[in-house]
């Protein structure tokens, strides 16, 4: 019940909360919590392909009609898409012809849990079962989102909005929706209830999904589901995810997160990599780890950490080799309220040692925040709340803009350009 209420305390006061950068501002307050020397994608100079990543997305910065795609991974840092949201409300507002898709979604709300603000996809919430790869006693088929929801009634209507309460500039639209589901079964028929609004509707039975191309944009669209059949035994419609899709040229920021989620319980995901090979990411951003360790010291296995780990960076390889992997090390915690977590230590130097294997980058929020011991520091400043694992809205947003920070510095680097410049765009994207 205290967890529930974190998460919507959290949510009702980030629906208040623009997306400034505040950098600046809390620096004379909180700066000594920070190390901002730590605050750096260590490595990423050495790093072909994100000296590549770097040259692309300056050439959107210069307002070149490019199109890219980040996806960023985690647990319940990144359901919640607080500071996820404010990093790609940053890319997709850079210019006037930055704004790409808003693209992959969950509906969170279906499968009963904790849905990010700034979208909207609502039913009949009673009429659909939510399963997660992060529950142990969940046993169902997952695809990349890690969270399947599961409708076995006769007729419902699915509402899905592109926006809700977001802040870029620009509404995001669409005029091509795919909806993943369990596309090996014929249960039930998916169409959209206004078919004058469908040019064609295709299944691709490999990629699990059903997309459908609208002749004109729109920021929302009404899916009507209902049984082929309704003497078929046991019926079920298997809901994996959703994507909205347009042409416009920019940045497409897909986060997968899943509440609890560890490398091993992504793992159960048995079609994570095929639905992750539909894409070719340009950058991939690594922030699973916190549910790996939170344990006794005794049980943590760094190994399998590591094994983990390192399949997980070979399956993004496998999906595109040129892809810019950063890896993140996860923020200092307390386990069980208690005591300082030493497993994100072990951690921490093994990320670092993969991030120099795979030539790739590392952002170590670890040290960012101060090392062992300092969450406790972070939640007497009232930046984190009694978990000391989560973060309040001010702890999050100031989490974004260290992360733009480091991301600025690093592209600065790559491109030649002066740092301070770049960072004073992004600073005055909402004034």
């Amino acid at each position: 019940m205290k967890l529930k209420i974190l998460v919507l305390s959290l949510f009702m006061s980030m629906s208040m909360f623009a997306q400034d950068y505040i950098l600046d501002s809390i620096t004379p307050k909180y700066g000594h919590l920070i190390n901002f020397e730590a605050n750096t994608f260590q490595y990423a100079s050495e790093s072909p392909a994100f000296k590549k990543f770097f040259a692309d997305l300056d050439s959107i910065y210069m307002g070149k009609k490019k199109k890219m795609h980040i996806f960023h991974i985690g647990g319940s840092h990144i359901q919640a898409d607080i500071y996820s949201n404010k990093i790609r409300t940053y890319l997709q507002n850079m210019n006037d012809v930055s704004l790409g898709q808003r693209g992959f979604v969950y509906p969170f709300h279906l499968a009963h849990t904790n849905n990010p603000l700034n979208y909207r996809i609502e039913a009949d919430n009673d009429k659909w079962q939510g399963y997660r790869c992060s529950v142990k006693k969940d046993s169902v088929t997952w695809g990349l989102s890690g969270v399947s929801a599961a409708f076995r009634g006769r007729e419902d209507q699915i509402y899905a909005k592109a926006n809700y309460k977001n802040y870029t500039k620009k509404p995001y639209t669409f005029n091509k929706l795919r909806v993943f589901y369990n596309t090996w079964m014929e249960d039930y028929n998916l169409d959209i209830l206004d078919s004058t609004l469908v040019v064609t509707d295709t299944i691709n039975y490999d990629g699990m999904y059903k997309e459908f191309r609208f002749n004109k944009t729109v920021d929302a669209a009404v899916l009507n589901l209902k049984m082929t059949d309704t003497t078929c035994v046991s019926p079920e419609f298997l809901l994996m995810g959703m994507e909205f899709m347009n042409d416009d040229p920019g940045i497409e920021y897909t986060t997968i997160g899943v509440n609890g989620a560890s490398f091993a319980w992504y793992d159960r995901s048995v079609y994570f990599e095929k639905q992750l090979q539909l894409y070719k990411p340009d950058m991939f951003i690594i922030s699973v780890g916190t549910n790996d360790a939170y344990m006794p010291t005794a049980e943590f296995d760094a190994n399998a950490f590591r094994a983990y780990y390192e399949s997980f960076i070979q399956i993004i390889q496998r999906a595109n080799p040129d892809c810019a992997i950063l890896l993140t090390v996860p923020n200092d915690d307390y386990y069980q309220k208690r005591i300082p977590n030493p497993n994100t230590a072990v951690q921490q130097r093994i990320i670092v040692e993969l991030t120099k294997k795979y030539n790739m980058a590392v952002w170590d929020l670890f040290s960012v925040m101060g090392g062992l011991g300092s969450s406790n520091n972070w939640y007497k400043a009232k930046l984190m709340p009694r978990d000391r694992i989560h973060f309040t809205k001010l702890g999050y947003s100031i989490k974004a803009d260290l992360f733009l920070k480091a991301m600025v510095d690093a592209w600065a680097e790559a491109t030649h350009r002066d740092k301070d410049v770049l960072l004073t765009h992004f600073k005055n994207l909402n004034e």
